[in-house]
């Protein structure tokens, strides 16, 4: 048995309830792939501690858990659920943000207070979104005043995807996405969620969003 929206629900619920959706899928997994993958990284530093595994093939494994729990944790925020009122702490969100960082591609975290949880998932979807425009890295930096923000990448080179671009100013379907550009639906379902829309802004070596 299936049981379908009615049809004359209103548009804005429809988008609530699929951005809402989303966000539970989104919880549920990383809440599940959290807890292996931290302890892979607590058995690798009980290795290293006892002297049971040392040189390059245990730095190895140790650096890329450590940037998959980082993952997991960001792809909370951008995906999961934010409760009422929950906030985010600077010292979470700039944590995570370098520990993801690599020598090819690096973030800066700009606000020095604590955000609520939802700005900070719309924040972190637009980043995601630019990180598709940096084909070999650069730096991309987020900045936070008078309620709105302001992500900024630059590189010696930028290929957004003009179709992909397009979608951001208003909510779309899912016609022609890949699941690695996900976050081109779900960023404008966040920013109408908190009565915003993005806009774009690009230079010379620089593409910028804003919302």
């Amino acid at each position: 048995m299936t049981h379908d929206m009615p049809t004359d629900a209103p548009k804005d619920t429809k988008r609530d309830m699929t951005r809402d959706i989303a966000a539970l899928i989104g919880s549920r997994i990383c809440h599940d792939l959290i807890s292996p993958v931290g302890a892979i990284s607590n058995g690798v530093e009980l290795m290293a501690m006892s002297g049971a595994g040392t040189g390059p093939e245990l730095s190895l494994i140790s650096e890329s858990v450590d940037n998959a729990n980082a993952r997991v944790k960001f792809f909370r925020i951008a995906f999961g659920m934010a409760s009422a009122g929950q906030m985010t702490s600077r010292a979470e969100i700039s944590g995570i943000l370098n520990a993801i960082s690599t020598p090819r591609l690096t973030y800066v975290w700009d606000p020095a207070e604590d955000l609520p949880r939802e700005e900070v998932k719309l924040a972190c979807l637009m980043l995601m979104c630019l990180e598709t425009a940096l084909p070999r890295g650069g730096e991309i930096k987020v900045t936070y005043s008078n309620s709105q923000w302001k992500i900024r990448a630059s590189s010696e080179r930028l290929e957004p995807a003009p179709d992909l671009w397009a979608r951001l100013g208003s909510v779309t379907g899912t016609e022609g996405l890949k699941p690695s550009q996900v976050q081109f639906i779900l960023a404008p379902l966040q920013a109408a969620a908190l009565g915003r829309r993005i806009t774009q802004g690009s230079g010379d070596g620089v593409i910028s969003l804003m919302a």
